[in-house]
């Protein structure tokens, strides 16, 4: 179960058992065609997410290991794959990776890719049933394997007694190894960012009904 980082702050740090952990951040994107508003809020939480992991770091110890969702390299390829995918967030982890922590391969290049084609496929618009139904039962399989192959690569790479940041999607349906303890990097920020995209998609309803 994830500890809130409010939570943790209020609590001696010989309360924490050893054993390895891992700080879990919200991958919140940052693209292209996005309003000034929406980027402001976005760099507001990286910002207020690295001033967390610098306080958890603190009461717990350096981050050992570096883990992102639809990173398929380790080493220097995964950095620089990250450097492209989550500008902000290779900021955050940079004063980790300097400091000497790892970035480890959390994806299995062959399974994201099948699962990244499987998705498209489904947003397309597709019409006939026995295809939907075809290539929504591929994509709940490749789901399932790339989960359990993610819950696998964080088991295989992530030492005793180790600290990782784990960068995913908040809807993950990612079961990790029961030993771990996990902690929820949840800034401000964050709700903000939900509250904003909320308004957006209500805004966008009303405007499609009065078309």
């Amino acid at each position: 179960m994830a500890e809130e980082l409010g939570k943790i702050e209020k609590m001696p740090v010989e309360d924490f058992k050893k054993g390895r952990k891992f700080f879990f951040v919200p991958f919140v994107y940052f693209g292209e065609g996005l309003t000034d508003e929406y980027k402001k809020k976005v760099n507001q939480y990286w910002e207020q997410v690295e001033k967390q992991i610098t306080e958890l770091s603190l009461k717990l110890g350096e981050v050992n290991v570096i883990y992102h969702e639809l990173i398929a390299a380790s080493g220097e390829d995964g950095v620089a794959s990250l450097k492209e995918l989550n500008k902000q967030g290779y900021k955050v982890v940079k004063t980790c990776l300097e400091k000497n922590a790892r970035l480890e391969a959390l994806e299995n290049a062959d399974l994201l890719t099948e699962f990244m084609d499987w998705s498209r496929c489904l947003v397309i618009g597709l019409q006939n049933p026995r295809v939907i139904s075809k290539v929504y039962e591929c994509y709940s399989e490749v789901t399932k394997k790339r989960n359990e192959s993610i819950a696998q690569k964080i088991n295989e790479t992530l030492k005793e007694n180790e600290i990782a940041i784990v960068l995913m999607r908040e809807n993950h349906q990612v079961q990790f190894p029961s030993d771990i303890q996990v902690f929820y990097i949840s800034p401000p920020a964050l709700d903000e960012i939900k509250r904003w995209l909320r308004e957006q998609e209500h805004k966008a309803g009303e405007e499609t009904k009065e078309k």
